[in-house]
């Protein structure tokens, strides 16, 4: 395994120093939070990653510039490690089925996730939307030509929980907490969701912190707006 590291504006000792800070943090929720918020005006940069079903897959780690993915990636990775080194153990497990790094074992899809890593995710859609979640089973990477989204990854057929945008009210955006992870479902065939980010908490405000590829950048954002125009909503939750 080769890991290929841009640590971006920390050192290696700076980035050890803020794990430990986060680690003083005892609430999961404001852990995520604090720890996000350090990615804030970070570059957006899509496939950062290196693998392919003809190129060897190594560990990439590349705080300079993230996608919305790895940015929930870095993030879940960091709030359990109070070492750099440790950080890179939880990394592996957090993007690969167990912890092996191989293009075959990347967790593509955000459902993944919820059925991988069940140890520290659990999937809460259903909790948050109650009796206005939708359930659907998706047939995840295969297009509606065949073609594959992401080659050489065989499909999986896939039960999941939504919330349609039009049943996001007050009461379900209630049930969202700081620190859940976001994915705004994608009515797509083949695809589970179209963009993740984290839920922050402001008062009676939600916030959808994210990395966005349309302003080039981790950004804050009005969450309630930002669903709104979407198919509906996927809430996983750190345990």
């Amino acid at each position: 395994m080769i890991i290929i590291t841009n640590k971006g504006r920390w050192s290696r000792s700076s980035f050890a120093r803020l794990l430990q800070k986060a680690s003083t943090v005892p609430d999961t929720s404001d852990r995520i939070a604090f720890l996000s918020s350090q990615f804030l005006g970070i570059s957006y940069q899509v496939s950062t990653l290196t693998g392919s079903e003809a190129e060897p897959e190594q560990l990439v780690i590349n705080l300079r510039a993230v996608d919305c993915f790895t940015l929930l990636d870095y993030v879940e990775a960091m709030r359990h490690s109070i070492t750099f080194d440790s950080f890179v153990g939880h990394l592996k497990k957090i993007r690969y089925r167990d912890g092996l790094v191989s293009y075959m074992n990347r967790n593509h899809f955000f459902t993944d996730w919820a059925q991988y890593n069940q140890a520290c995710i659990s999937d809460v859609t259903g909790k948050v939307g109650g009796a206005q979640t939708h359930r659907i089973r998706k047939v995840l990477n295969v297009k509606t030509d065949g073609s594959f989204f992401v080659p050489g990854i065989p499909s999986v057929t896939r039960d999941m929980d939504f919330i349609p945008s039009g049943c996001i009210d007050d009461v379900v955006l209630g049930m969202m907490n700081t620190g859940d992870y976001a994915g705004i479902y994608s009515d797509r065939p083949g695809l589970d969701v179209s963009h993740t980010g984290v839920i922050i908490r402001r008062g009676s405000d939600v916030v959808f912190r994210h990395a966005s590829s349309i302003q080039g950048k981790v950004v804050d954002e009005d969450f309630g707006k930002y669903v709104a125009v979407s198919p509906g909503l996927v809430v996983f939750r750190p345990r």
